[in-house]
């Protein structure tokens, strides 16, 4: 069948939103028409070069190229075909993508870490997961990778079952797309790795999508204070509406602001979710740990990035936590369901996250809003084409 997408070409873009042709999904694959695509920075990453390489420097190191490749890893829509040997989603079945796929059998997801399934290592290897080869196909019939196996930027786009998780079906489609990266991944970063207790203060360092999602696991989780740390005053404003008690435009403001608050304790768990983590953001954010603390980091990095500086003393004699974390350390077999129920009873709020919703084809300018700050969360709406 034919259909549309938002395709980068290689290496700084910009997005080329174009008709590709896209095949019949096969043994253990479904076939989904997307209702709705969350704009997270990770794709940009990708764009701009931080977590990809551009075609010619790939071929020249003998390694596989990963351009052209359709975008987007957060969304939502509804089966529409099954492949071969499918039973457990049929057509007509309302589902959020997972950038983590979950095999299910590795010792990883035996062990209850889905998160770190050990498919996770070629979720940037282009083809599909389940035997190498493609679906999508670009109009002259060359081979199209769709990134982290989902390619959520494209109005239809065949995926493995283990990229997928079922959701009641009176669930609106647009707003829960978030539950496919954004809000496990931020509200995660509290619940499963800061080891926030109820009366705690935490720190989020960066509120966009993800931060927000953190700024809400914290407030769920009953944390007593909670600082949202941002340079953009409309986010620091945003992250009160969501549970935020105490805002600050820089580490350097809230390291003042949390001493204060804490009687000079400090905060008690800290996340680090702006667009890029750089060593002076990690330096910054285990200064703002308490002793005993637990820092999160739960933001991307350049793949240049490979060492940080803290003061190792103060690090290793005050017995902090520093913490990575992938999908927030969820299971999104078991916790997409969880965040959902939340989302039902009021306690989580997702439409609210929602700053504007775009057509496909002005997906360039929508990532232009989220780099200038002008965005919580935006989607790519396909039900306004």
């Amino acid at each position: 069948m034919k259909t549309r997408g938002a395709i980068l070409h290689d290496v700084g873009g910009p997005w080329s939103v174009e008709e590709f042709e896209l095949d019949a999904p096969r043994a253990g694959e479904v076939l989904v028409e997307m209702a709705a695509a969350g704009l997270c920075h990770s794709d940009d990453h990708i764009l701009k070069g931080d977590m990809a390489a551009p075609n010619e420097t790939l071929r020249k190191l003998g390694l596989p190229t990963m351009f052209p490749t359709i975008g987007g890893h957060e969304g939502s829509g509804i089966v529409r075909q099954v492949g071969d040997g499918v039973t457990e989603f049929e057509p007509g079945d309302h589902v959020v993508m997972s950038f983590v796929a979950v095999c299910g059998q590795c010792r990883w997801c035996a062990s209850g870490m889905e998160y770190i399934c050990d498919m996770g290592a070629s979720v940037m290897t282009p083809g599909m997961p389940t035997d190498g080869t493609f679906r999508h196909h670009t109009a002259e019939g060359k081979p199209l990778g769709h990134i982290a196996k989902v390619g959520a930027f494209a109005k239809h786009t065949v995926v493995s079952t283990n990229s997928l998780v079922k959701i009641e079906p009176h669930l609106p489609l647009a707003p829960s797309a978030l539950l496919s990266c954004a809000i496990p991944t931020g509200f995660g970063s509290v619940a499963n790795r800061s080891n926030m207790r109820v009366g705690d203060t935490v720190v989020v360092i960066g509120v966009g999508g993800i931060g927000t999602g953190a700024v809400q696991g914290a407030r769920v989780g009953g944390a007593a204070q909670i600082v949202a740390v941002d340079p953009v005053e409309f986010k620091q404003k945003s992250a009160l509406q969501f549970g935020a008690t105490h805002t600050a435009a820089t580490a350097e403001e809230a390291l003042d602001l949390v001493r204060g608050l804490t009687y000079g304790v400090m905060a008690d768990a800290v996340v680090v979710s702006p667009s890029l983590i750089t060593p002076t953001d990690v330096r910054d954010a285990v200064k703002l740990t308490r002793k005993g603390g637990t820092c999160v980091l739960t933001g991307m990095t350049s793949q240049m990035t490979s060492s940080v500086k803290i003061d190792l003393q103060d690090f290793i004699l005050m017995n902090k936590t520093l913490a990575g974390t992938v999908f927030g350390s969820c299971n999104p077999r078991a916790d997409v369901f969880r965040l959902a129920r939340l989302y039902e009873t009021g306690q989580l709020q997702l439409d609210e996250m929602i700053t504007r919703r775009y057509r496909l084809d002005e997906i360039n300018d929508a990532y232009d809003d989220l780099r200038n700050g002008k965005i919580v969360r935006g989607i790519i709406d396909y039900g306004i084409e």
